[in-house]
């Protein structure tokens, strides 16, 4: 075994350009899975582990206590199918005038629990204590880790119910309520609900859950369900941003996994095919045939051992600032967001495992070839493949040296076809980083073609706690419109209103001014400009069941009018929607505006605007408005820098191929150069020997790369890309990307032509 070894180190230590390309793709590859499967784990793992240690309801429903009695309710827990139950609790819904805490004004769902424990939905106690006397209550808390306990005791006053006590904080990842209080309080707020929690013994999917619900609630009064959440919309929004990388993290996965085999098996080739006399060499002396796969596959498994350690290290380093922008802005409760240890193990193992299957079939040749055949073998190829191609090639009126060159991948059909799918690979990766890099640069850029400044002016108390009066809205919005340099100016209000139909209350948006900006991200209907009009983006529509057209009614300050939803945005906050101040005159007219976007003019001077704000109204708080491109700047560095990665191996395997090409080839080299052939013309020759498969390469990456930049982009579920964003393709850019197979097929080959160009004819016979 020691000789074995021995054997193994010295091809490693001769073939070093080898050892380096598949340690270098082996890592890429490795960073690259291993990143898509710590995205894929972590949209998952962890809602499922927090959702099973809260024992969460599969279904939060709540029903019209006047139809359904506590009792019949009750009861529904011990109908087939119901694994178990909890409830009936009363439900209220507090209205908000202002905001608390962290929260926006508006509506906050409030539930009587005597304790946090129970058969389902068992709310973790963050901070302090459960509420368990009239005038307490209990805060959820949405965000991963705690809010502290300097925020207990905050006093809570909504608009016609008594003022409560924050006496703790706690999460509930079935996001059953805002807020939890006894049940004796829960009497004296005038339930207008009753909620029962399910958990069923089949729900997986929502038609498991729909049958389960209707098999509980079978035998109610008819219009007794007033509204029920499924876990799964909870578990959809949770991973929704995280789904988003998936795509095209998958896709690099996939084509690293691809570039590995090929390189892999043509490393391995070339080297049997190159290594004939040291195959014999090593049999003469006594080395069994499987001793000779032995060395060939240690050969390729020690820098793709290096290669998947080195790219776990990195994958795990990445992973968590990935994650962080993955998640960020998402409601986590519970769950702790961090990659699984399963990902690295699976890499460790399954890497240098499919570099070992992929050199394997190569290997096996070195197996069967005869010590006697392999020891006398000559550095020209022992048939006459591609001859009579180029004759054909021979008789036309290209150069003599192109003629020849474009003859040779003919005669190692095999070794060529590898290296051309390694450049349609290199292409294909190049077409669709730059088909997301135009595709997100858009998105980036949408509403801010125009180039001018945006200042974010808050609205508040004036700085030390003045008396003065705050001004009105309309005062406001006509002072930002006076100051120098403003263009327009766009007044938006932020609350809670609960949709009818649904547990769980959502963000609403209420715009008033200047909408252009917005009516822009419009990607199906129109920005609403109608009372009960409104939009909304992909993430919300899809997580509610609504599409454009459809209605709900709103519900804020004990009012409520019917929505029609008129639009789809390009993005959106998958718990908010967009409206506009009709609207929310409709529902509570006397709310004010929380802040403004003053876009000003071109060329306008964006600090010295701030400076007037500051200084006309000292209750305004003017920001530059920065770009938050987090999502943009993650995808397009992340792909080009696979892209340049896959392109040098890419570029080395060439340079691999044409290295064999000409080692076999010195005795033909030698005879060229003997009747007259130039240095140059051996340069043209080795090169046009790869210029053909490069073009091809051309020819067939680039459509591949349109189809899988179109799949990544169809399928981002918190975006829904306008068609002009996915239309990024024009002729000169089209051809500039098949001249990229080509650019890739020289690099790789420039440098082994000028080696095979400075081979000296004597070289050549001392060889022979």
């Amino acid at each position: 075994m020691s000789a074995v070894w021995r054997a193994s180190r010295a091809a490693v230590k001769r073939r070093r350009l080898q050892t380096f390309v598949i340690g270098l793709v082996v890592l890429c590859s490795t960073t690259t899975i291993l990143l898509g499967l710590g995205l894929l784990t972590a949209a998952s793992t962890p809602f499922d582990k927090a959702f099973a240690q809260q024992h969460g309801a599969h279904t939060v429903a709540a029903f019209d206590p006047v139809k359904a009695s506590g009792a019949r309710l009750a009861r529904t827990a011990e109908r087939p199918g119901v694994e178990a139950a909890a409830g009936p609790f009363g439900q209220a819904f507090l209205d908000m005038p202002e905001d608390w805490l962290w929260m926006s004004a508006g509506s906050l769902s409030v539930v009587g629990r005597a304790d946090p424990d129970g058969p389902v939905d068992r709310i973790r106690l963050l901070e302090g204590r459960w509420a368990t006397a009239p005038g307490e209550i209990v805060v959820n808390w949405p965000a991963d880790g705690t809010p502290g306990p300097g925020r207990l005791g905050t006093r809570l006053k909504a608009r016609g119910a008594p003022t409560l006590t924050v006496v703790g904080f706690a999460t509930s990842m079935s996001k059953s309520a805002g807020a939890w209080v006894s049940p004796e309080q829960m009497a004296r707020l005038h339930p207008s609900t009753v909620q029962m929690l399910y958990r069923f013994t089949d729900a997986a999917t929502d038609r498991e859950l729909r049958t389960g619900l209707t098999t509980a609630t079978a035998g109610l009064p008819a219009g007794s369900l007033t509204t029920a959440q499924s876990y799964l919309a909870l578990k959809r929004a949770f991973s929704a941003q995280a789904d988003a990388y998936l795509p095209f993290m998958t896709l690099f996965g996939v084509l690293g996994l691809l570039v590995s085999v090929l390189i892999v098996g043509n490393v391995v080739s070339g080297a049997v095919v190159s290594g004939h006399r040291h195959i014999g060499v090593l049999k003469s002396l006594g080395f069994t045939p499987n001793q000779v796969v032995t060395v060939y596959l240690t050969m390729v498994s020690v820098p793709a051992v290096i290669g998947c350690a080195v790219g776990t290290l990195i994958g795990n380093a990445v992973a968590g600032p990935l994650l962080r922008v993955a998640f960020s802005g998402i409601e986590t409760g519970s769950a702790s967001v961090g990659i699984s240890w399963w990902p690295s193990v699976l890499c460790l193992v399954g890497m240098p495992a499919l570099v070992v299957v992929a050199a394997l079939i190569p290997a096996v040749r070195a197996h069967r070839l005869p010590a006697a055949q392999a020891i006398t073998a000559g550095t020209a190829p022992r048939t006459g493949r591609g001859l009579r191609v180029q004759r054909r090639l021979g008789g036309t009126r290209l150069p003599r040296a192109v003629s020849l060159g474009l003859g040779q991948p003919f005669a190692r059909p095999g070794r060529s076809l590898l290296t051309m799918a390694a450049i349609v690979l290199g292409v294909t990766t190049v077409t669709l980083t730059t088909g997301l890099t135009s595709t997100m640069v858009a998105y980036g850029d949408a509403g801010k073609s125009d180039g001018a400044a945006r200042v974010d002016v808050q609205t508040g108390s004036p700085a030390g706690g003045g008396t003065t009066a705050r001004p009105s809205d309309r005062q406001t919005e006509q002072l930002l419109r006076s100051l120098p340099g403003a263009d327009q100016v766009t007044a938006r209000a932020l609350t809670k209103v609960s949709l009818t139909g649904y547990t769980q209350t959502v963000f609403a948006n209420f715009y008033r001014g200047d909408t252009q900006d917005l009516a822009s991200e419009i990607v199906e209907g129109h920005w609403p400009t109608g009372a009960g009009e409104a939009a909304a983006g992909p993430a919300f529509l899809d997580q509610h069941g609504l599409s454009v057209g459809d209605r709900v009614t709103l519900r804020l300050n004990g009012r409520q009018t019917p929505v029609t939803i008129v639009g789809e945005l390009m993005e959106g906050n998958a718990q908010a929607l967009d409206s506009n101040w009709r609207t929310l005159t409709r529902l509570a007219p006397a709310t004010r505006a929380t802040e403004y976007t003053v876009r000003l003019a071109r060329g306008a001077d964006d600090q010295r605007y701030i400076t007037a704000v500051e200084a006309a109204d000292p209750g305004l708080r003017p920001a530059l408005l920065g770009s938050d491109d987090a999502a943009t700047t993650t995808v397009v560095g992340f792909a080009s820098v696979f892209t340049v990665l896959l392109t040098v191996v890419a570029a080395l395997g060439v340079f691999n191929t044409v290295l064999l090409n000409v080692r076999e080839r010195c005795r033909d080299l030698g005879m060229l150069k003997s009747i007259g052939m130039t240095p140059r013309q051996v340069v043209v020759m080795t090169v046009s020997s790869v210029a053909a498969l490069g073009l091809t390469g051309g020819v067939l990456g680039v459509p591949l790369g349109i189809v899988a930049h179109r799949l990544v982009v169809d399928h981002v579920g918190v975006v829904s890309f306008p068609e002009s964003m996915k239309q990024v393709w024009h002729f000169p850019h089209l051809a500039a990307l098949v001249l990229a197979g080509v650019t890739i097929a020289v690099l790789g080959a420039l440098f082994p032509a000028r080696s095979a160009a400075r081979l000296t004819i004597a070289k050549v016979l001392h060889n022979e």
